[in-house]
């Protein structure tokens, strides 16, 4: 079953990205480890393949009282497109990392942002596939993409966050015809 990051992550590949196949939480056979999300678009022959890291606080794995973002990740990334291109060698592989809050503190010592930024570069050096950033603005940006989305339906949502945002939709529909009929309850 995946968490809300997950799913705000698969209804975006599905409803937005027009991928046809969505799964969670793949365990990899080969080695230790597992891909949060996955898409594919069979036609295009595309493979979406994602990480989620939903850190309200901020995104910062550690390890042995280090910051371990950078190792977390590349490790993960190098895993993911390992089984990519074993399983779907004939297929794009699109690469993408999502999280709500990456701070960018840049006098601080240690630089989420940064360090996601020197892992984009890592992958595109070493695979030559383009690590997508689903951060701050653009993880925003997603969720509004989902928002829009739901207005464009009439049938009930089955995922429960696009159910949850059919229905602040619907309320603030109703709110606003109850401001124009200058009704207050």
């Amino acid at each position: 079953m995946p968490n809300i990051g997950e799913e705000i992550c698969g209804e975006y590949l599905k409803n937005i990205e027009g991928c046809d196949f969505i799964t969670y939480n793949i365990t990899n056979p080969d080695i230790q480890g597992e891909i949060d999300v996955i898409g594919i678009k069979l036609l295009k022959k595309e493979i979406y393949v994602c990480e989620s890291a939903v850190h309200t606080g901020g995104l910062q794995y550690v390890s042995h009282n280090r910051p371990d973002d950078y190792a977390r990740f590349l490790s993960k990334f190098n895993k993911d497109i390992q089984y990519a291109k074993k399983y779907f060698n004939d297929y794009v592989i699109k690469l993408m990392l999502w999280s709500p809050v990456v701070k960018v503190t840049p006098k601080a010592k240690y630089n989420t942002y940064e360090e996601l930024q020197r892992l984009k570069k890592e992958i595109q050096l070493k695979h030559n596939l383009e690590l997508q950033l689903i951060i701050n603005e653009a993880y925003s940006q997603a969720l509004l993409d989902l928002k829009n989305y739901v207005k464009t339906q009439t049938a009930m949502m089955t995922s429960p966050v696009m159910r949850v945002f059919q229905i602040e939709q619907s309320l603030e529909k109703h709110l606003n015809n109850l401001e124009k009929k200058n009704i207050k309850k």
